[in-house]
């Protein structure tokens, strides 16, 4: 069910028998030559309603602009500074909650939205409002997508390459995708974002000329819609596992 569809008397019974929601997040940032700027989100908002679609749970609007200051320097890109993307993303799951919500996945495709939605999560169990909790889609099958790419890249790489290809191919400049290859950064390890310890660069602009990592020339639809697929089977058991809880299980423990 996507709430946006709805007419208000028709979600009457949803809050009554029902006390999950997603919440899909993304970003409006550069992708590299090769990717729209609206990746992220066009990949949070496909898993959020295939996952509502399949699981009867319910499916908010997207947040479209996440924390993406570190890509500020390629036309286009659009950010939220964190204070405000936070206090903006615990407001309207506060919201959900006023209509009796109790438990929220954010289904996320954006890296810099993670620690954010953390703190969020945090707030809002902490005072026993909800709980809530992120998911990020390639997290779930880390290991099938380094089975299948070679560098899979961090951003704008062949995993995020390949579902967009598979879920709306016709915004994917596949000229460029073997100049988003040698403009980018394919080889990295540890050394490439941080010396002893320590992180040392603060903008994608600082280790990639056009904005991303990896090897997209391994990239295909045929891929996309496998690893879609996958990460898919693992939001729908993530809903049905939560939404089996007592909440009493998901708030804080007593101070010993």
């Amino acid at each position: 069910m996507y709430l946006a569809d709805e007419a208000w008397p028709d979600l009457e019974s949803y809050f009554e028998s029902e006390s999950l929601a997603l919440v899909p997040l993304g970003s409006t940032e550069q992708h590299g030559p090769h990717l729209p700027g609206g990746t992220d989100h066009i990949i949070a908002e496909s898993f959020a309603r295939a996952a509502a679609a399949e699981t009867g749970y319910l499916c908010t609007p997207t947040i479209n602009v996440g924390v993406s200051p570190h890509h500020r320097q390629f036309h286009g890109t659009m950010w939220a500074d964190a204070p405000a993307f936070r206090d903006y993303v615990e407001s309207i799951t506060r919201n959900l909650a006023y209509h009796g919500i109790d438990r929220v996945i954010f289904v996320n495709a954006h890296g810099g939205n993670v620690e954010h939605l953390r703190e969020v999560g945090r707030r809002v169990r902490d005072d026993g409002t909800m709980y809530a909790i992120e998911w990020m889609w390639d997290e779930s099958i880390t290991e099938r997508i380094n089975e299948v790419f070679e560098a899979p890249g961090p951003h704008g790489g062949p995993k995020e390459t390949s579902l967009i290809q598979h879920l709306a191919g016709e915004l994917v400049h596949e000229d460029r995708i073997e100049a988003a290859r040698d403009g980018g950064l394919t080889e990295f390890d540890e050394c490439t974002i941080s010396k002893y310890g320590a992180t040392t660069f603060y903008d994608a602009i600082e280790t990639t000329d056009n904005g991303v990592f990896g090897d997209q020339t391994d990239a295909s639809a045929a891929v996309g819609e496998e690893l879609f697929e996958a990460a898919l089977e693992k939001l729908c058991k993530l809903c049905r596992w939560l939404a089996d809880q007592p909440f009493e299980t998901l708030t804080p423990e007593p101070h010993v």
